[in-house]
């Protein structure tokens, strides 16, 4: 059988099992809670699994993984063990069972809610929700970028087919999310994720049998040489730069604890037991998938290369501007690694990873400016009120971002990490300190809003403009005498987490806490078994 119609006779198996499940979950979705939350009664593998595929999507396996692998070879896959134990085992046991119980007694259905009533502040809410809505379109256009990447290898399509596949993927999440909620993008989740945790084990063990086994193919690694110049780096354990690869670790990682479409996992999951196995799953899932996909990426310059006269069997890689084009170097891999039969197995799971992650963006966005923005503005919004305009705030938000996603001169990593950086450098010092530390202070919480949005949006301004190409403008790590890039839009973002992390404490420290009695109140909810 033709890949092309193998893969086809796949999808259409897949798509229909996903609008399956949406219409099976609509007759169990009653109120606007079930929508948003799922009753909070979603069990720990429903949980870990949802929070893992929102986590992993297109955008690392196709745009990181080739973006990190060719910078950093093999070593690349240390960000995968970030994510695994820094970006989902921490959170889950650090902050899972307060942001549950919290959220519950405070009555909070998104993280502006949760902001509102933890600090005593409906502008606190209104300025968080207008950030969720923004700079979670980003993110969801470099989805839709890797998606149509991938597409486009197998089917061989055009610009205008690219365009085609992002309309087509954004119908389909928008079908079962509108029809279901939470309940269907979780039971969706876990049907992709099994998808998911299958095919990149398969796809890393192809990719280095192809290369004759391990230990070959990391020699053959080190015999290139890195953007530097040098060899031996490439294959190496920490390769070429280890403190930028840091860098990456921090916005991929650590960025989890302040994403709202991350946290609000923990709002919906069912009780304490749950948390725990939930942090057991959702690790073992993030080695797997985060690391096999890193892993894999990291191979890529034994596929891909920019000498246009080499004869090894290398793909020449397109060049704009005199510099590689990261999007396109997964599936060029994948299109010599694997069988032809096998890549159909491969679309399906990057559009399982995809979608899942898709359908938990639409939501958060289109939940939070319902709930927090347009109910309090109007009278007598009742349930009914509140879910209509949550499906068609599904529709507005996924149309704005597939407008930014056919324009393809924003990389997948570059659009990832604006919204990244901006939404977890805003919310992770406020959302952390709020669960553990009662003086934590509205002021503190307006300044990290003001200096997250603000790194990332200086940063879009400086990038746009072209200075981000000067290579020789660089920060130095103060007492370790390495260079980091400050103005790579990944270093940005982690930058604007840290600096999130420090100014809620200092500016907490000489400013006033809500009154003692909305603290209080809050914090009580912690003594409930």
């Amino acid at each position: 059988m033709d890949s092309r119609i193998a893969t086809l006779v796949i999808l259409v198996i897949y798509v229909s099992i996903m609008i399956g499940i949406g219409i099976y979950t609509s007759k169990r979705t009653k109120s606007s809670e079930d929508f948003m939350l799922g009753g909070r009664s979603v069990g720990s593998w429903l949980t870990a699994f949802s929070y893992g595929t929102t986590y992993f999507s297109a955008v690392v396996f196709i745009g990181y993984a080739g973006q990190f692998g060719w910078m950093y070879g093999s070593s690349a896959a240390w960000v995968g063990i970030g994510n695994a134990v820094i970006g989902s085992l921490i959170p889950f046991f650090l902050i899972g069972k307060r942001t549950r119980l919290m959220t519950n007694h405070l009555g909070a259905k998104t993280m502006p809610e949760y902001f509102e009533h933890r600090f005593d502040s409906k502008a606190l809410k209104t300025a968080s929700a207008v950030i969720v809505f923004i700079f979670l379109i980003p993110y969801t256009a470099s989805v839709y970028n890797g998606l149509s990447r991938l597409f486009g290898m197998v089917f061989d399509f055009g610009e205008n087919g690219a365009t085609f596949i992002i309309i087509a993927m954004a119908v389909l999440s928008a079908v079962y999310v509108t029809l279901g909620g939470y309940k269907a993008t979780a039971l969706n989740d876990f049907f992709q994720g099994i998808i998911m945790l299958i095919g990149i084990s398969t796809v890393v063990a192809l990719t280095v049998q192809k290369k004759d086994g391990l230990s070959e193919a990391v020699n053959a690694l080190n015999l290139i040489k890195d953007d530097k110049g040098n060899t031996n780096t490439l294959g190496s354990l920490f390769g070429p730069d280890p403190i930028n690869l840091f860098g990456v670790v921090i916005l991929t990682s650590l960025g989890t604890w302040g994403l709202p479409q991350m946290v609000q996992k923990f709002y919906a999951i069912k009780d304490e037991n749950a948390i725990k196995k939930g942090a057991v799953i959702s690790t073992l899932f993030a080695f797997v998938v985060a690391g096999g996909s890193y892993f894999m990426g990291g191979f890529v310059r034994l596929y891909c290369t920019l000498d246009p006269d080499a004869d090894n069997g290398r793909k020449l890689i397109d060049v704009v501007n005199g510099r590689p084009v990261y999007d396109t170097m997964v599936p060029s891999l994948i299109q010599q690694a694997l069988p032809n039969l096998l890549i159909g197995v491969v679309v399906v799971l990057v559009l399982s990873a995809s979608l899942s992650t898709l359908s938990s963006l639409v939501l958060t966005s289109s939940s939070t400016l319902t709930n927090d923005l347009i109910k309090p503005r109007i009278k007598n919004f009742d349930d009914k009120k509140q879910m209509l305009f949550m499906r068609i705030f599904i529709a507005v938000f996924l149309i704005i971002s597939v407008v930014i996603a056919c324009n393809k001169n924003a990389s997948i990593s570059t659009l990832m990490s604006y919204s990244w950086g901006a939404l977890s450098g805003a919310f992770l010092g406020p959302f952390l300190y709020g669960l553990f530390m009662k003086k934590a202070s509205r002021a503190a919480v307006w300044t990290s809003f003001i200096t997250g949005v603000g790194i990332s949006v200086a940063h879009m301004v400086l990038f746009s403009l072209g200075i981000s190409a000067f290579d020789g403008i660089r920060s130095s790590v103060i007492g370790l005498g390495c260079p980091l890039n400050l103005l790579s839009p990944i270093n940005a973002g982690a930058f604007a987490m840290i600096v999130s992390l420090l100014v809620v404490p200092i500016v907490s420290s000489f400013t006033s806490a809500p009154d003692k009695k909305v603290v209080d109140n809050a914090f009580s909810s912690l003594n409930v078994k």
